[in-house]
């Protein structure tokens, strides 16, 4: 059995505690995981603190950590494969993806490694002769990153990369669902050479790691990627220290399919938009919006190609759907779509986990229109599918802003000044149009409402981990005057 630990203060080291890892692809322990709890948590904060301020790092020029990320994306690109066997064998995403995900997750490192001395402060054309004025950006302090276990290399990677630009330190908390692939990652760090203490890598519980780590006095800011009930949590935790907080959150993403767009591409973008990594995305396609005139016609298809989709292993290369990354998250599924079923939604296909080993659930539909579907409202973080249809684009528009969240949304028409309008009406943060579930460093990544806020990629990230210090000059020579009067 496989064996993992933290790293801290720049040495690997277990846990106060340990668990067992399960592999959803069978349902049985293949490895034993370090589990941090208070005291744990607390050495990596100290660490991470000592290191804001002592020793090498903050000695660094800005082209100097450039220089170390670059050497950091090197060594994700070298070790992809590695780290994406360990990330499927954890978590069940399939190896197809993780191959791909994680040999571009190389490319944010590269991208933040370039941003690292383009962080610029500004000279500040004041209105007293007698003063020069100055902003200087510096690093927030200490960051406490928050992953979950879906992604969580490329989730890690646009916190870590605008992060270590930024001059930060940080105590990554990886999900205990799966943390092998980030523990790992943990090898690369050090063989980089980043100083000790710059980057801590721990996993336990939420209750005994999570919010000991997100209340830390020594902790200025906090990246959390999850769901909206545990953001609740890292907020209210985060009045313990005032710390501010960046919260990248689920979604129940709007899918807009109009008569006149290229339906075979949108099928595909469908599939790819709630199929793909067995639906466990955050910005899953999860509600189909489509023109009543090609409703039945695009479900055909889409049931078409959501039966012909090969489920498997997620180490074969072949598969397309793999399992669920837990017992749990199976369960949860299975008793929502029964719970819409039961509330008027009509099944298209699937609907039932499969028997077996392994927490697999079939590609699933469900028909909503004329229903008020469970379905329509809750995140299943699941291949889950329900489709409501629409007559005109002013409805379409209503329907696809009825929702808490508002992260991404995909609109499909081949009418460019209707697709301007949509662009401007829909209440998310991203909108696809013509293509679903693209991302890339160069552009922000975040949600408005229960989607959070905040944003991860572009420059506005590496921003986000710095604070304005204003510096004051007095030019004169001249005795200061009256000092009772405020200059």
């Amino acid at each position: 059995m496989r064996r993992f630990q933290h790293y801290i203060d720049g040495e690997f080291s277990d846990g106060e505690a340990c668990y067992p890892s399960i592999d959803p692809a069978s349902g049985t322990v293949w490895a034993e995981m370090p589990e941090a709890r208070e005291g744990d948590v607390d050495r990596a904060v100290n660490a991470a603190d000592r290191a804001l301020y002592q020793g090498a790092w903050p000695k660094l020029t800005a082209t100097q950590r450039g220089k170390l990320l670059y050497k950091l994306a090197d060594l994700v690109a070298a070790n992809a494969q590695v780290l994406a066997e360990l990330e499927t064998r954890d978590t069940g995403k399939i190896i197809r993806e993780t191959s791909a995900q994680i040999a571009y997750v190389a490319e944010y490192y590269r991208y933040y490694a370039g941003i690292a001395d383009k962080i610029e402060g500004a000279y500040l054309p004041i209105d007293k002769p007698d003063m020069d004025v100055w902003l200087r950006r510096e690093p927030i302090g200490v960051v406490a990153m928050v992953v979950p276990w879906n992604s969580q290399l490329f989730l890690s990677a646009v916190k870590i990369g605008p992060a270590l630009a930024a001059g930060c330190t940080m105590v990554v908390k990886a999900s205990e669902d799966g943390p092998a692939p980030l523990l790992e990652f943990a090898r690369l760090v050090h063989e980089a050479g980043f100083p000790a203490g710059v980057v801590n890598i721990i996993t336990g519980f939420g209750a005994s790691c999570g919010a000991a780590l997100g209340r830390h006095p020594k902790v200025a800011h906090v990246a959390f990627t999850g769901g909206p009930e545990t953001a609740r949590h890292v907020v209210r935790n985060s009045a313990e220290n005032l710390a501010s907080t960046s919260l990248e959150l689920g979604g129940k993403s709007p899918f807009i399919v109009f008569a006149d767009a290229d339906l075979e591409s949108a099928a595909n973008a469908q599939v790819a938009g709630i199929f793909a990594a067995t639906g466990q995305s955050c910005v899953a396609g999860s509600r189909l919006i489509v023109e009543r005139s090609i409703k039945d016609k695009f479900v055909a298809l889409l049931r078409e190609k959501a039966e012909a989709i090969r489920i498997g292993a997620p180490l074969d290369m072949a598969t397309e759907v793999g399992p669920l990354a837990t017992n749990r998250q199976q369960d949860n599924i299975g008793a929502l779509v029964a719970r819409s079923i039961e509330g008027g939604a009509r099944l298209v296909t699937g609907g039932r986990k499969i028997d077996g080993e392994g927490y697999y659930f079939p590609p699933t539909i469900l028909d909503c229109d004329d229903v008020a579907s469970p379905s329509l409202i809750e995140e299943f973080f699941g291949p889950v599918l329900s489709v409501v249809s629409f007559e005109t684009e002013a409805e379409a528009l209503r329907l696809a802003n009825d929702t808490r969240y508002g992260l991404a949304s995909g609109v499909f028409t081949q009418n460019l000044t209707r697709a301007h309008r949509l662009m401007k009406g829909l209440r998310a943060g991203i909108v696809w149009v013509n293509t679903y579930r693209v991302v890339s460093p160069i552009a922000p990544f975040g949600g408005f409402g229960l989607s959070g806020h905040g944003r991860e990629g572009g420059m506005a990230a590496a921003l986000d981990y710095t604070r304005t210090k204003t510096i004051w000059l007095r030019t004169s020579d001249d005795p200061i005057a009256d000092p009772f009067v405020m200059r």
